[in-house]
């Protein structure tokens, strides 16, 4: 059996929040999410969702079956500019 592994500490915002700021601009704060459903076959389609919290603005969403690490990746990457934060 393998040993205990040793428990995580907390990820720390600056003032001591774990909890990252409210968005204050354009391009600060973006959250992703993921949905999924079933169409009429029984099939499973997935979405991936990247939103602008500020402006509360779809910025990309890309539908598959399968969605895969570099899918979201790709998705991310299209958008010009990086957000401060990324909540998921």
């Amino acid at each position: 059996m393998p040993g205990e592994q040793p428990k995580r500490g907390r990820l720390l915002f600056k003032g001591g929040s774990c909890i990252p700021p409210r968005s204050d601009r354009p391009e600060h704060v973006w959250s992703h999410n993921f949905v999924a459903d079933r169409n009429h076959d029984g099939k499973v389609l997935r979405v991936s969702c990247f939103i602008d919290e500020l402006r509360s603005k779809s910025l990309a969403a890309r539908v598959a079956r399968k969605l895969k690490a570099t899918d979201v990746i790709d998705a991310l990457c299209e958008h010009f500019g990086l957000p401060a934060f990324l909540r998921t």
